[in-house]
């Protein structure tokens, strides 16, 4: 693995919201949503993730989102761009494009739907990583991808792609992270990719927050991780305890519904929409998320 700052890569970087406006990408509401999480002390942002709906945009609209994010960040914070694809050729087009506008690390997720074998893995980043110099983490999702990376291939994927530097785990295993920091060391990023195990996953280790509520609440997100990270786990339990709910209603339909809608509420865009086959959340889900957002005085 390549050396990293000490400081990098560690942190919330929350993958940001797409915003559509009567069907486009309503860039200039992007622009402000990179900027809102910069005032707000979040520690990085991440592109073109699944909270992004990512599925839906065309390489051209990821490769603009990633141009726009790196504009607004201008240095402040550091910018991870999620490139991967079901398509090896979008993946390679989308990284290489990143790299080129200054993205600071690729996130790159194993493609989906075609069920690759393991060494099929391993060469497909092996491939990427020598297309960039840019730090690259897999992106491990199994339950969108149904494809497992177990920690041996990630080692095996580690002795191949030097630029290969951690991964996202999204998945409810805490093992997991212990053997994968036991096999590749504590040097290895670990971003918690399930909000609920937000906690958890950083008190074995993990490094980071890609957390789809850092949409929402960036400073609350980055304040569990810094009390994490300096030890104060009173502190820590208290702020997870106070987020639960709202990490919990993520799930109440397929992420991003629920949070383009509370976004919504909170007027911080100016409409829910998705693309299809995303739709937006119905009267019911409403209705209980409103209930959620009263009782947390957000509303």
């Amino acid at each position: 693995m390549i050396p990293l700052r000490d400081d990098f890569l560690r942190g919330s970087y929350p993958p940001l919201i797409t915003p559509f406006l009567d069907g486009a990408v309503d860039y200039d509401a992007y622009a402000s949503l990179v900027d809102r999480q910069i005032a707000g002390g979040s520690h990085g942002v991440t592109v073109n993730g699944t909270t992004a709906e990512p599925s839906t945009l065309t390489v051209q609209e990821r490769d603009e989102l990633v141009r726009i994010a790196v504009e607004v960040a201008d240095g402040r914070v550091p910018v991870v761009a999620a490139t991967g694809s079901q398509s090896h050729d979008e993946t390679a087009q989308l990284t290489v494009h990143a790299a080129a506008v200054g993205a600071d690390a690729v996130l790159v997720v194993t493609p989906y739907y075609i069920r690759p074998p393991q060494r099929g893995l391993v060469e497909y980043f092996r491939d990427i990583g020598a297309r960039t110099d840019l730090p690259l983490l897999v992106y491990h999702i199994p339950g969108r991808t149904a494809v497992e990376v177990p920690p041996e291939t990630l080692e095996q994927i580690a002795d191949v792609t030097p630029t290969f530097v951690g991964l996202k785990h999204a998945v409810n295993d805490l093992g997991y992270v212990s053997d994968a920091r036991r096999r590749l060391g504590d040097e290895l990023r670990i971003f918690v990719g399930l909000e609920e195990l937000s906690l958890p996953m950083l008190a074995v280790g993990a490094t980071g927050l890609m957390n789809a509520v850092g949409n929402v609440a960036p400073a609350e997100i980055a304040g569990l991780y810094e009390s994490v990270a300096s030890g104060d786990l009173i502190a820590a339990r208290k702020q997870h305890d106070a987020l639960f709910d709202l990490n919990k209603a993520v799930f109440w339909d397929t992420n991003p519904i629920p949070i383009k809608y509370v976004m919504r509420r909170l007027g911080l865009i100016p409409t829910n929409e998705h693309r299809l086959p995303m739709m937006p959340a119905t009267p019911e889900l409403e209705k209980r998320l409103d209930e959620l957002l009263t009782r947390m005085g957000l509303i």
